[in-house]
């Protein structure tokens, strides 16, 4: 197989992402597409470069595509990966996995009896900054991890497709669809924690802030996301790091490393820019996780950054903070 000839289903923000992000890829294919717009198709389709589809099922019918990316809304993810998996084409879907569990692991199992490949493109385990910092507590070059502190939020994010991200019953409120990056983040920086505790607001729109800590042996963990923030609020992704030797730190500039014996220096990163709207601009992460994917098919080598059963425990994780908030609440 030369390049990995792709099919998507969902032309909105993240759809646009992904796009972008094949037309930079040497290895994959972008060959058609689908959405139930059929005037956004369009748009689509012709900004592309690809062919389009009325359906997925028609999408599915094709044999010029090996693998599908699935960038619907999450309450569609599961139908939408089963279908896929049956018709016998690997998959690649955006986060969260599924709205719960029994999903998510269904979404598993009909991969694995298909003997097709299954990645959640969790794009923060990819995200330059993040995963440096992931290196920097691996290798301990400045000792050990003391404590972390992880922020994401923003204003409600009205631009979704016939607004679904405001139905909690398709989108899980804020803390499923925005805040389990960093959850997810955590799990993959730490492995699982000792003890969780979670605090948070509901509003109509489902959980749509939280604050988590999470404590570990010798560190702690202390999460913050959501988007019940006051309209035209800018979105912000941040983290502290501090280490026994030195901090990291990213928090509304370029990442900076705080040596204890050393001057404070910021790593550059290769820059990808794509225009498309939503609250980020840089194609960094989706770049990197649609790559890994790409090859990691290919190759037939098994994913290692991000592989089902880990997106699994992210949802379950994050599905705890929830139920945490609402007994609280």
């Amino acid at each position: 197989m030369a390049n990995l000839r792709m099919g998507l289903v969902g032309c909105g923000f993240m759809g646009r992402m992904h796009g972008n992000v094949y037309r930079m890829l040497d290895k994959a294919d972008l060959v058609a597409a689908t959405d139930r717009s059929s005037e956004r198709l369009s748009r689509y389709a012709q900004e592309m470069g690809c062919e389009s589809e009325p359906s997925l099922e028609a999408l599915l019918a094709r044999e010029d595509i090996d693998a599908i990316d699935v960038c619907l809304p999450t309450y569609l993810h599961k139908e939408a990966t089963l279908a896929a998996a049956r018709a016998g084409k690997h998959v690649v879907c955006e986060k969260p996995m599924a709205l719960n569990a029994a999903d998510a692991e269904a979404m598993i199992e009909a991969a694995r009896e298909a003997g097709v490949r299954l990645m959640i493109a969790h794009c923060i385990r990819f995200w330059p900054e993040y995963a440096l910092l992931k290196q920097i507590v691996d290798d301990r070059r400045y000792g050990r991890l003391l404590s972390i502190n992880l922020t994401r939020y923003g204003e409600f994010p009205s631009w979704s497709s016939e607004n679904w991200l405001a139905d909690e019953s398709k989108a899980g409120g804020g803390v499923l669809d925005m805040h389990i990056h960093d959850t997810d983040f955590v799990l993959y920086l730490l492995g699982e924690p000792e003890s969780m505790a979670s605090w948070g607001t509901l509003d109509d729109r489902g959980p749509s802030h939280v604050f988590t800590t999470m404590r570990y042996r010798g560190c702690v963990a202390h999460l913050e996301g959501g988007w019940n923030l006051p309209p035209k609020t800018p979105f912000k992704m941040a983290f502290r790091a501090i280490f026994e030797q030195g901090g990291a730190i990213m928090d509304g500039g370029p990442m900076t490393i705080y040596p204890a014996d050393g001057e404070p220096f910021s790593p550059e990163f290769e820059q990808m820019e794509a225009s498309g709207g939503g609250n980020v601009s840089s194609l960094g992460g989706y770049y990197h996780e649609l790559r890994d994917f790409v090859e990691k098919v290919l190759s037939g080598h098994p994913f290692e950054i991000s592989t089902p059963e880990s997106s699994l425990l992210s949802l379950r994780t994050t599905l705890r903070e929830i139920e945490q908030i609402k007994a609280n609440a």
